[in-house]
């Protein structure tokens, strides 16, 4: 077991929350620290993936970035899992729909995460392994999100490797009725079961590709609050 700090997160065990919460924008978790959290103090800073840990209705939270794509998902996860101590990690990032029915600021729940990815064959499973949030946290959520009277849909969504995707490949997952595609929610997924925690991905969508309806840059970064405030509700 290696050491802390790690080679990607500069603190040491305690100063993180038993429950993190991850945008993928370091912007975004600045932003959360900022207008959610009291006390809150920066406990990471490494390649500028900002961590902070503070209090949120005298509850202690902590939100960190997570950055782009799996691999870097895979990396700060599994180091806070594994490191650090921390229990659950929730993902709160943007998503672009794949379902018709949604639109740009709708919250999805993702729970699973199909994926196009090779990153469960680390494993060496005799099989396809199916990455899914942890009942507790997607449990916890939906009724939070009925409790506070959101519109949130709960379903799969596709983690994939690729932005620019050549293939075209969002239309054969509508046809499996998957509801959105992000980047990081498979890799969170297999991290927690493999270290036995928890895990949840909440979106936002921040995209349409079929309608071409999108989000500013400065949207995603700051206006996205439902999700944050779902999110910490659950803690």
């Amino acid at each position: 077991m290696s050491k802390t700090p790690t080679p990607h997160i500069s603190c040491n065990k305690g100063d993180f929350a038993p429950t993190v919460l991850m945008p993928g924008d370091p912007l975004r978790a600045k932003f959360i620290a900022e207008t959610f959290l009291e006390d809150a103090k920066l406990v990471n800073n490494v390649r500028g993936i900002h961590g902070y840990t503070g209090k949120y209705k005298g509850k202690l939270v902590s939100v960190m970035a997570s950055g782009m794509g799996m691999p870097s998902m895979g990396i700060y996860s599994y180091e806070l899992f594994n490191f650090y101590d921390v229990e659950n990690i929730i993902r709160i990032g943007t998503a672009g729909a794949i379902d018709e029915s949604l639109h740009v600021k709708d919250v999805v729940i993702g729970m699973g995460a199909c994926t196009n990815s090779s990153y469960a064959d680390q494993y060496n499973l005799p099989g396809t392994y199916a990455p899914i949030a942890s009942y507790e946290l997607l449990e916890k959520a939906v009724a939070k999100a009925r409790g506070m009277k959101l519109n949130v849909k709960v379903g799969n969504v596709f983690t994939s490797d690729t932005f620019y995707d050549d293939a075209l490949s969002l239309v054969a997952w509508q046809k499996m009725h998957v509801l959105a595609v992000e980047m990081e929610a498979a890799a969170l997924y297999m991290n927690a079961a493999r270290a036995g925690k928890n895990a949840l991905c909440i979106c936002t969508i921040s995209d349409c590709p079929f309608t071409g309806e999108a989000a500013t840059s400065d949207e995603r970064q700051t206006s996205f609050t439902q999700m944050m405030e779902l999110a910490l509700a659950i803690v």
